[in-house]
């Protein structure tokens, strides 16, 4: 069951996805510069340094989410070069990550969702954590992104002389604390395997599910990421109009469930 939800015309999608965009990506850049190369870190601004890594970290998750909309085609509709050139550069700059790689992983995502050979997914361990999260890990941060943050360290703390405890807590923890949220929020989540008594199947072929979660939560949890069974039904949505298709009923779905064994 899809219900009919119009966008905007493509021309304000280009206007609205670009600017968001920009101010995610402006803001993330913006943040990582003052933190590595203006702040100093002392034992008395280190709740300052502590709030500046959390919005770091969902500025990093938002960074990826915008990569996301780019493979998609949703952040500049009509405009594919230009999609694919905003992603290569933020991709690299997230985490050293290749472009083809990653897209061409995401759509057999979207053609496997929660099945073997989705690269998303355990099937082996489809409702535990960690043991997917160590999948997931090893699935994406190769050798290229393994080589990509140790050079931006050693440079940050050989050549440059940033204390590392400055680099672990405003470069390394956010950078590993985006991939945990957007790991939990917009893949286990939605994708777990739920199992007992009354546990709810997938409504579709899509397997997966979406949060509750209201707008301001769901923004602060993984950009509208969570509303998951709406963006597998109409993936041409970009992040900020996710919460517009929930209202329109993308996502509606009559849950059943599973009968106990």
């Amino acid at each position: 069951m899809t219900a009919n939800f119009v966008l905007p015309d493509r021309s304000v999608q280009r206007v609205v996805g670009l600017a968001l965009g920009l101010a995610i990506a402006g803001s993330w850049l913006a943040i990582h510069a003052y933190a590595m190369f203006v702040f100093e870190l002392t034992w008395s601004n280190l709740p300052f340094a502590l709030a500046m890594a959390m919005v770091q970290c969902w500025l990093s998750v938002g960074v990826f989410i915008v990569c996301h909309d780019a493979m998609h085609g949703s952040l500049v509709p009509g405009r594919p070069r230009l999609n694919g050139v905003i992603g290569a550069v933020l991709l690299a700059l997230y985490a050293g990550f290749a472009w083809r790689q990653l897209r061409d992983a995401h759509f057999a995502h979207h053609k496997l969702a929660g099945r073997a050979g989705d690269p998303d997914f355990d099937e082996h361990h489809p409702d535990n954590f960690w043991r997917w999260y160590g999948t997931f890990f090893r699935r994406y941060f190769g050798w290229r992104s393994i080589l990509f943050v140790h050079t931006v360290v050693g440079i940050y703390w050989l050549v440059l002389d940033i204390p590392m405890a400055q680099i672990v807590l405003l470069y390394g923890l956010p950078a590993l604390g985006s991939s945990l949220q957007l790991f939990y929020f917009g893949t286990f989540r939605p994708h777990c395997h739920e199992t007992g008594p009354g546990a709810a199947e997938f409504a579709d072929r899509h397997n997966t599910r979406s949060e509750d979660f209201g707008t301001l939560a769901s923004l602060a949890s993984c950009f509208h990421f969570g509303y998951h069974l709406e963006h597998h039904r109409r993936p041409d949505v970009p992040w900020w109009g996710l919460p517009g298709a929930r209202r329109a009923g993308v996502g509606q779905v009559e849950q059943t469930a599973k009968v106990p064994a």
